[in-house]
């Protein structure tokens, strides 16, 4: 948040439900809502910064690792024209392919985890799936994807640039093969941000810092 905001971009960064910090009851009201509520808590809190003065909302931008990036990518297709682009890396954007697979799935406690967040109904997990909808994705897109990651198996980021071609966008891509969840490393990191400036200040642009 603090490197994005050093180049001019005003951030905003949300507690939606189903995240930790204001205690078990608001965490367990996000259990079976990715697509859903915790969606909307982002779609309100990015329409409140346009209507408080400190989004232009034309020069939106949406991002995240991890969920970060589901919830980045299912915003996009459930906001048309909210948002001009978006950047996901490490992300989960197939949740039939979470619900089976990564090394969540491989601990009991992971499995007990998924069944009570996400559920197990193919059909309910297709239907909040960015991959699903990706022709209603309407802003440019960036992928970042490490090839040894085993929470957020690349599958999904090879799933969601195929999705995305089939229905006629182009894909701003990186890929590093010797990264994880998370890229870490200077040189990785040095290569990560300069590629996702370059993307953010071609698509919307910074304003100058204030």
């Amino acid at each position: 948040m603090q490197l994005l905001a050093s180049r001019g971009y005003a951030v905003l960064q949300v507690n939606y439900r189903g995240s930790p910090g204001y205690g078990r009851a608001y965490e367990g009201a996000g259990y079976g809502e990715w697509g859903g509520l915790m969606q909307d808590d982002v779609t309100d809190a990015t329409l409140w910064a346009i209507a408080s003065g400190f989004a232009d909302p034309k020069r939106i931008c949406t991002g995240g690792g991890s969920f970060g990036a589901y919830s980045a990518m299912m915003g996009a297709a459930r906001e048309g024209d909210l948002y001009a682009c978006v950047v996901g890396m490490f992300g989960i954007y197939d949740l039939t392919l979470m619900e089976r697979s990564g090394d969540v799935r491989q601990r009991n406690s992971g499995t007990y985890y998924i069944r009570r967040v996400i559920g197990d109904d193919p059909e309910a997990l297709g239907q909040r799936s960015p991959v699903t909808f990706a022709d209603r994705i309407k802003a440019s897109v960036m992928l970042v994807h490490g090839g040894r990651d085993r929470r957020a198996p690349p599958a999904h980021t090879h799933r969601m640039r195929e999705a995305l071609e089939r229905a006629g966008h182009e894909v701003e891509w990186l890929a590093d093969g010797d990264q994880g969840h998370g890229f870490f490393g200077k040189r990785a990191l040095v290569n990560l941000w300069t590629r996702v400036f370059e993307f953010l200040d071609r698509e919307i642009g910074a304003s100058p810092p204030t």
